[in-house]
């Protein structure tokens, strides 16, 4: 039987981003609005995340050629393309940059009315929604023109299932977002909502945060991907690499 499985998987959350950066300066001064000029699909990394983007690429270089990724998967987002641009420049990968998979359904979870909006922000403009996530919780509430949780892991059961055609045996790397990386948590290790909340609950996901899978073909008749670390932030901290874990600008709607 051909395996379904990548034979390894790692997924990654971009550097840290010039909206982290607004975020935080939002908050940190009591606005209702994030300052971001550009789209979010356009927004940069900032100085440290492509400095933590360097380090994380050092580390795939560091480990035997053949047990590097063989196969790329990015969302479209600038952030998130340019975080595995710089790890493929630092030779960690066996893939050139052209043949990249750019896959919408790896991008950001889309926040609708509530873009660009501090959770002060929410209160002030739409209460409503403030209250419906409160009913509903933050799994199921979608914002008008934009998705809840289920909504992306809907996008991510899809992506999965394309893996596991194309890339069965390969070793995979995926460079997303923070909600992209709880919700592939919660797909490939069949979690429930209130396991995977509670991951969530315990942290952010950390800037170029590794989450990696092996796979176990004893586990069942098709084999399973095995949980080997969970937001691993040593490549930059061996590297002197700063570690930030804040939220994306959208963190209130997240």
């Amino acid at each position: 039987m051909q395996q379904r499985w990548p034979q390894r998987l790692w997924i990654v959350r971009h550097g840290e981003s010039a909206g982290n950066v607004a975020r935080d300066a939002a908050h940190a001064a009591g606005l209702t609005h994030i300052a971001i000029a550009e789209r979010d699909v356009d927004v940069p990394l900032s100085r440290a995340g492509e400095e933590q983007s360097q380090a994380l690429g050092r580390w795939f270089a560091a480990l035997p050629p053949d047990e590097r990724p063989d196969v790329v998967l990015a969302s479209p987002y600038r952030r998130a393309r340019r975080t595995a641009e710089i790890v493929q420049a630092g030779g960690g990968l066996r893939v050139e940059i052209a043949d990249f998979v750019i896959d919408e359904r790896l991008r950001e979870k889309e926040f609708g009315i509530l873009d660009r909006l501090t959770r002060l922000g929410i209160k002030r403009h739409h209460p409503e929604q403030a209250e419906f996530r409160r009913i509903l919780g933050k799994f199921y509430h979608r914002p008008p023109a934009g998705e809840s949780w289920c909504d992306v892991i809907l996008r991510l059961r899809s992506a999965m299932d394309t893996i596991s055609l194309h890339w069965g045996g390969r070793r995979v790397l995926i460079v997303s977002h923070q909600v992209v990386v709880l919700c592939l948590r919660y797909l490939l290790e069949n979690l429930t909502e209130e396991e995977i909340l509670a991951i969530d609950r315990e942290g952010d996901v950390a800037n170029c945060a590794v989450t990696e899978y092996g796979f176990d073909p004893t586990s069942s008749s098709t084999g399973r991907m095995d949980l080997r670390r969970y937001n691993f932030v040593a490549p930059l901290e061996r590297a002197g690499a700063p570690v930030t874990s804040e939220p994306d600008a959208n963190v209130a709607a997240r």
